[in-house]
């Protein structure tokens, strides 16, 4: 993996893991870490050797929101200028879905590897719409979240007014937004915002046992194909939605993944699949 000087990542048995490593500033957010995340995500999407990446913070904290030093930057220079410090990362030509999720995380929507939020301590603001755009997110029991954006005069930012009541219905997001109040880890998983909450010292073993499950189970082509059509699905009729089904399930009997889905099954083994 490339070089990085605000997260760290590596690979282990097929699993990305990415870690916002800032743990001194509760892995507050900058316009590095932002390209240096986008940059690790869409190379891990491109990797074989990758079957599922997982996110998490160093420390005691996922990612406490916007570093406020750089909030100061936009007062003090503008917000033009404060833009143009923040490299852009999208690729000249990029597929339809990341076209019908643009902006600063749509690229995780469009990844094709199962993408896995591990929230192990307080996320706020910026930190909490990311793993809004992961796949899946665990957090520990104990971590605190709040929306954050208006007790800083800010709004509902980066897409979070559209994903957020998909999670956890109109009401719940109006209250989180509103008031931005901060709620724990228990409460997440209550209305809907985390898959689970565990005690933190169960969470990563948790979340390794998820991605091992992916990395090693599940066929990487399945996966890549129903995340697509569940982001797809969106804006699509049912009709739509049923011939793209249709579609993929007539093409996927004639690769190696489905013969090997059958043929471990049949034979009582572990799978081998090759996402092929």
């Amino acid at each position: 993996m490339a070089a990085y000087t605000e997260i760290l990542a590596g690979i282990e048995g097929g699993v990305l893991t990415i870690t916002l490593n800032r743990p001194d500033r509760l892995n507050a957010w900058t316009g590095i870490m932002q390209t240096e995340v986008e940059a690790a995500i869409r190379a891990g999407g491109a990797d074989e050797a990758v079957r599922c990446i997982v996110i998490t913070g160093a420390g005691r904290g996922f990612c406490a929101g916007a570093d406020m030093n750089g909030l100061q930057s936009i007062q003090a220079s503008g917000v033009e200028q404060y833009r143009a410090k923040i490299p852009d990362l999208q690729p000249k030509a990029v597929s339809p879905l990341e076209q019908t999720f643009p902006g600063r995380f749509g690229h995780m929507f469009a990844c094709p590897k199962p993408i896995i939020a591990a929230i192990n301590g307080p996320c706020a603001g910026i930190g909490l719409i990311l793993t809004l755009f992961a796949d899946l997110r665990y957090a520990a029991a104990e971590a605190k979240f709040t929306t954050a954006f208006s007790q800083r005069g800010l709004i509902a930012e980066h897409g979070i007014a559209w994903q957020l009541p998909r999670l956890v219905g109109e009401a719940n997001a109006l209250d989180l937004l509103f008031t931005a109040r901060k709620f724990d880890g228990t409460e997440a998983e209550r209305l809907g915002l985390v898959n689970r909450a565990l005690p933190h010292d169960a969470l990563m073993t948790h979340v390794n046992e998820v991605a091992q499950h992916l990395a090693t189970q599940v066929s990487p082509r399945s996966v890549a194909i129903m995340k697509r059509q569940i982001r797809e699905s969106y804006f699509q009729s049912y009709a739509d939605s049923l011939a793209v089904a249709d579609g993929e399930m007539k093409a996927s009997f004639a690769t190696h993944d489905f013969k090997e889905g059958v043929a471990s099954f049949v034979e009582r083994r572990l799978p081998a699949f090759t996402g092929k």
